[in-house]
């Protein structure tokens, strides 16, 4: 699997998105994805995006191969300054109470092109890289992961999450989604040993990933600063 890995990543390029057009592909490419797993309804624009997508503290970060994008994710930096995130809305909690003062990932809107995944390449592997490059990057405390229940095993083994709350309504989705989280710090080491592809390879330049500067100030004041990418 390591090698089949691997292979893919030399092909993948990895890139924040910020321009509208850029962006419009991501929801489109949301939209089919969910669409064909019945987890929205439908709508005339074929576009899925939510209020959550224009928040300061958002990535959008795209996985592309050939120069097409295959896969997606998007993230929300959560801290003292800022607590705007799906997941958050939906359980509160996680920083009400369990979290408070901490710097948490939320990834949430994870998406692979259906005819890629055909392919049997393991994309979901090199999206999943995503969140944990920003963990390092942003020196995160805690990851969270807002799935179905059925995905909660892949988590647990293979990347040390536990589980936090089970399954809820989540904004505009029709399947429920429990949650999961990860102390960060106390995982890396174990992951990276078993699975060094998730971090910076030096065989492969382009498996590095700079993120916007997301200054606390401006997450705060409601400005981000994407021109730091």
């Amino acid at each position: 699997m390591h090698e089949q890995i691997i292979t893919t990543l030399e092909r993948c390029r990895y890139s924040v998105l910020s321009r509208d057009d850029d962006l419009d592909q991501i929801f489109r490419l949301r939209y089919g994805c969910y669409i064909a797993e019945d987890s929205i309804a439908s709508n005339e624009r074929g576009i899925m995006s939510d209020p959550f997508d224009e928040s300061p503290n958002c990535i959008h970060v795209a996985v592309s191969m050939d120069e097409s994008i295959v896969a997606a994710v998007r993230l929300h930096l959560i801290s003292p300054d800022s607590c705007v995130s799906p997941t958050v809305e939906v359980f509160p909690e996680i920083v009400d109470k369990e979290y408070r003062g901490k710097t948490l990932l939320d990834p949430t809107r994870f998406v692979v092109r259906p005819d890629a995944r055909k392919s049997r390449l393991p994309l979901h592997f090199l999206a999943l890289r995503i969140p944990f490059l920003a963990t390092m990057f942003y020196d995160v405390d805690i990851a969270l992961a807002a799935v179905r229940s059925e995905h909660f095993a892949f988590y647990v083994r293979h990347l040390g999450y536990q589980v936090f709350s089970g399954p809820r309504q989540y904004p505009k989705l029709n399947k429920p989604v429990g949650l999961l989280t990860a102390d960060v710090k106390a995982n890396q080491a174990a992951i990276l040993k078993r699975y060094p592809f998730f971090g910076p390879l030096e065989s492969i330049p382009e498996s590095r990933r700079e993120f916007p500067s997301l200054d606390r100030t401006d997450v705060a004041s409601g400005r981000s600063n994407f021109n730091a990418a």
